[in-house]
């Protein structure tokens, strides 16, 4: 099913990286980008795991595969993936997919729609290589939800669509420290698991399935806070997560803290940082504009060997691949 090669783009978004599959990837029958993306889960899933599972991946690997737009006036349609599955939106990858484009020539500086399976989002390329993206619609879907985490008791937080579903806590748990990744990522994982079991893992259709824990800023002359954001697959985001900080900046309106206009500064654990601001819509959602940077890292034609067992990826053992050809594949 695979091809002989496709042609991908590696960059890195304030260090969470981003491959893009340029070309050589699957049919995914037209339509909305939505429908292509549950086409691309079904059909050719061996994509997201060879493209994000070792040995050409790793956990943090985020990936994307350029598609046709169902909208004529977009630059293209993307669709994002994981180690776990694929992505309705993904921010920082918005940002790496702009870069790309940039640096193969097909978009330069100003204003350019992108079709994802969340909706069409706009994205603006600065001269100097910035990017902004104006999200998908944003809001808290319930506000203070509290749930026992064993070791912890009670924690806290609002849960809010940002693109994806999150469940964001505040002042909780392990400090957010680079230090305590291990320590957060277990507390995270906890707190998903005592949210799902109370029955609040899928709010109006959305699944809760991001955890955003934010504490102090290590310099506030530079940041209003500073997160952690574990993603579906349990790795952590590098950036500081541009779906989390739509989220954020959702719940911070519904709770009087920021203005519409106003810049929000949120580092990642690294301490990079992604400047948001909303206006806010009719419905009272927030329309959210996430700024930050991006890095080319790589341009890269990726080899399938039908000989090699692990082209498609080392897989989980409950999601087996194909057996190997007996025949390895040959150039003339």
């Amino acid at each position: 099913m695979s091809p002989e090669a496709l042609h991908v783009v590696d960059s890195h978004t304030e260090g969470e990286p981003t491959r893009v599959v340029v070309s050589g990837g699957p049919s995914l029958g037209g339509g909305s980008v939505a429908s292509q993306a549950r086409v691309l889960a079904r059909d050719h899933d061996w994509l997201r795991r060879a493209m994000c599972l070792e040995p050409r991946g790793h956990e943090a690997m985020v990936g994307a595969v350029l598609c046709e737009p169902a909208e004529p006036d977009c630059a293209c349609g993307v669709i994002f993936f994981n180690n776990v599955s694929t992505l309705r939106m993904c921010v920082h990858g918005t940002i790496g997919v702009v870069v790309t484009l940039a640096h193969l020539g097909r978009i330069g500086p100003g204003r350019h729609r992108i079709d994802t399976p969340a909706g069409v989002v706009e994205a603006t390329l600065s001269a100097g290589g910035r990017v902004e993206v104006t999200n998908v619609p944003s809001r808290v879907l319930r506000a203070a939800v509290a749930v026992e985490v064993s070791g912890w008791g009670l924690v806290t937080g609002d849960l809010a669509w940002g693109g994806n579903g999150f469940f964001l806590i505040d002042g909780q748990g392990p400090a957010v420290e680079f230090a305590n990744c291990g320590a957060l990522t277990s507390f995270a994982a906890a707190a998903k698991a005592a949210l799902h079991a109370a029955g609040h893992g899928i709010i109006d259709g959305v699944e809760i399935d991001h955890v955003e824990l934010f504490g102090p800023p290590r310099d506030p002359s530079l940041a209003d806070s500073r997160n952690f954001v574990l993603c579906p697959g349990n790795a952590y985001d590098r950036s500081p997560c541009g779906t989390g900080t739509s989220a954020k900046l959702a719940s911070l309106h519904a709770r009087g803290v920021l203005a519409e206009g106003d810049c929000w500064r949120q580092a990642g654990i690294l301490d990079t940082i992604f400047e948001g601001r909303f206006t806010v819509l009719a419905d009272g959602a927030v329309l959210p504009a996430v700024s930050g940077r991006a890095w080319i890292l790589a341009e890269a034609r990726h080899i399938f060997d039908v000989g090699d067992p692990f082209r498609h990826g080392i897989a989980d053992p409950s999601h087996p691949l194909p057996p190997p050809s007996s025949k390895p594949k040959t150039k003339p």
